[in-house]
């Protein structure tokens, strides 16, 4: 696990200060890779690394060169890896690769990818499994290769300058401390800031910045960059019954939990008392009984006052503390809860800035950043639930769409006039309204229907899909920047690919075992947790209720609008804003989405902070 950066192709002058500025590009990862960094330097291109050591600690340094053979001492290495992330499946491949006469010095999965490369070539990435983000030069090709592992869990940006160097690195702040990187944004950018998972795969935000899509690699060379796509999800009948399902997606989740497991450091576990983290932490502790492992270690997140404030919604129906507790205590966990005290929730609004290097969701992104930290000082390794409502249909969304279905993404539709908060100036440049008639277009042009598939069945094919390339690489993403931003790894079970592809095809009413979101799922480990935690309803990410933060972020958006030199005064609609500052409005939408005032403190803080242009 680390940070990335490089530069490739750069023109003859370039070379002289090509190693200050790599090592700068490579500074600003810093926190994503806190126990070392390393760079080389070639003829053409340059590698940058900041590890977070996790397997193989004393080994596995970065970047990481292959064995020159009879080329010579003074040679370039055939091939350099800067790779971010895990291969769950390193120790298979390793055994495989020894046997086709690789000889290897380190114990790291880092070592078993390169030499994968050296064996398979590119077509390595179908042996893979994991997490990962990771960049090759071949010098025998003179080629450089990128690659991001199939769901996109780790991140990696791109770009090429005007004068065809390509840029690269794990966070925008890599490629942004480039000199020849400048920090800007145009329409298509502040449509995907003013929406919420709604961004195409492969849009990075900032002008001419662009991510690796999930399932994809990227082939530079000095004639260009070719994109292409290894992995895609197919549609076929699903011919299991309900109880060979159940048992499938049990070993299937219960695997893909082993593998993840294996770790050099400290590693726990994320409970919110929802099915899907409670399911990780039960399937987690048999395996370490299994093992003689020792205990799992638990972590919870709740707010000060959260039992005086809380509020249910569509979203939030109960909250998290009792049903953490009755895991922890069935399971028998080293449970720990991390109270959040909401004044920090405005103060750290600029960390999480810093994290995404664009503005995020507010306190839901703080809340989790606040977790993470604290998880941090007892833990370099965190098992986390993400992914299974994405793909069991465990929001509200799903049933509502299965009766009847919308025309938009479920998750927005219920929203009105996205336009009204914008500028006069912005709002005759940028339609968010259109912008989103237009993704949701070319989204379902990307579902990959099954012949003759009819009623809910499609239209929640469409769904699952416009979730996996959409929502959750927002959730993936926001989870990958809060928790690196403190140097902790989040791994994520059900995210596998293995058994992504099987749930792809289970049909509607098996997931709806018994009548409930994510039953199937609930069947499948119902063994493991109290019945009270098996059956309770999906229930969101918590989030501050208190009226102390809603009262310091209008207070802080007040002051925003009553500075004249406030950049994002020429970007917002001051009148609505100001109305919505003094009023009690806060969410919008049948789903509440992330409300717009602390996303318009963030917006101000990345204008001035990043010194972004806004290019109409």
């Amino acid at each position: 696990m680390c940070g990335i950066t490089g530069w490739a192709y750069w023109r003859e002058p370039e070379q002289v200060r090509a190693h200050a500025v790599l090592a700068a590009m490579t500074a600003q990862l810093a926190e994503r890779g806190p126990d070392a960094s390393g760079v080389w330097l070639g003829e053409h291109a340059a590698l940058g690394h900041r590890r977070l050591a996790v397997i193989d600690p004393r080994g596995g340094a970065q970047p990481m060169a292959a064995p020159r053979g009879d080329l010579g001492p003074l040679a370039e290495p055939p091939a350099v890896l800067s790779f971010s992330g895990e291969v769950y499946n390193f120790r298979e491949l390793r055994t495989e690769l020894a046997g086709l006469g690789h000889r290897f010095r380190t114990s790291s999965d880092t070592e078993v990818v390169l030499h994968a490369y050296l064996e398979w070539g590119a077509a390595l990435v179908d042996r893979l499994v994991g997490m990962y983000a990771f960049a090759i030069w071949d010098s025998r090709s003179r080629e450089l290769l990128l690659v991001r592992d199939r769901l996109g869990i780790k991140p990696l940006y791109w770009t090429r300058t005007a004068g065809g160097a390509v840029l690269f690195g794990s966070e925008p702040k890599a490629v942004l401390a480039h000199p020849d990187f400048p920090a800007e944004v145009d329409p298509e950018g502040l449509a995907a800031l003013f929406t919420v998972a709604i961004k195409p795969p492969g849009a990075g935000i900032y002008r001419n910045l662009r991510e690796v899509k999930p399932g994809h690699l990227v082939r530079v060379t000095r004639s260009g960059a070719k994109e292409q796509r290894y992995w895609a999800l197919r549609s076929a009948p699903h011919t299991d019954d309900l109880p060979t399902t159940i048992a499938t997606v049990r070993e299937l989740l219960r695997g893909a939990v082993a593998e993840q497991l294996v770790s050099d450091v400290p590693l726990v576990a994320l409970l919110s008392g929802g099915i899907d983290s409670s399911a990780i932490v039960g399937l987690a502790g048999v395996e370490l009984a299994r093992t003689g492992s020792g205990k799992l270690a638990t972590y919870s997140l709740d707010f000060a006052g959260s039992e005086e404030h809380f509020k249910a919604d569509a979203l939030h129906l109960s909250r998290d503390a009792p049903f953490v507790r009755a895991v922890a205590d069935h399971v028998g966990t080293d449970h720990t809860e991390i109270i959040v005290q909401t004044p920090s929730l405005v103060d750290e609004l600029g960390a999480t800035l810093r994290a995404r290097d664009f503005l995020g969701v507010g306190d839901l992104d703080v809340s989790l950043l606040l977790l993470f930290r604290e998880v941090r000082k007892h833990a370099t390794v965190a098992l986390s639930g993400e992914g299974a409502d994405d793909f069991l249909g465990g929001y509200p969304w799903f049933l509502a769409e299965a009766e009847t279905p919308t025309a938009n993404f479920p998750w927005s539709a219920g929203v009105t006039d996205r336009n009204a908060q914008l500028s006069p100036d912005l709002r005759a440049a940028l339609d968010l309204d259109g912008y989103v008639a237009d993704a949701y277009r070319d989204a379902l042009a990307e579902v990959p229907h099954l012949d003759g598939e009819q009623g809910p069945d499609r239209r929640l094919r469409e769904v699952y899909h416009l979730q996996l390339t959409r929502f959750l690489p927002f959730l993936l993403d926001r989870k990958d920047r809060m928790s690196m931003a403190n140097g902790l790894e989040v791994r994520v079970p059900f995210c596998d690919h293995r058994l992504v592809e099987y749930l792809w095809n289970v049909p509607w009413q098996y997931k709806r075992s018994g009548g409930q979101e994510k039953g199937v799922l609930r069947d499948a480990v119902a063994d493991l947790l109290p019945e009270q935690v098996t059956r309770r309803p999906k229930s969101g990410f918590p989030f501050g209720h208190s009226p102390e933060y809603l009262g310091a972020v209008r207070s802080r958006v007040l002051g925003i609008l009553d500075d004249p030199g406030s950049p994002v005064l020429d970007l917002v609609d001051r009148a609505s804003l100001r109305g919505m500052a003094e009023s009690d409005a806060w969410f919008a939408g049948n789903y509440t989405p992330p409300p717009w005032l602390p996303r318009v403190i963030q917006l101000d803080q990345w204008l001035r902070e990043y010194r972004v242009r806004v290019v109409l």
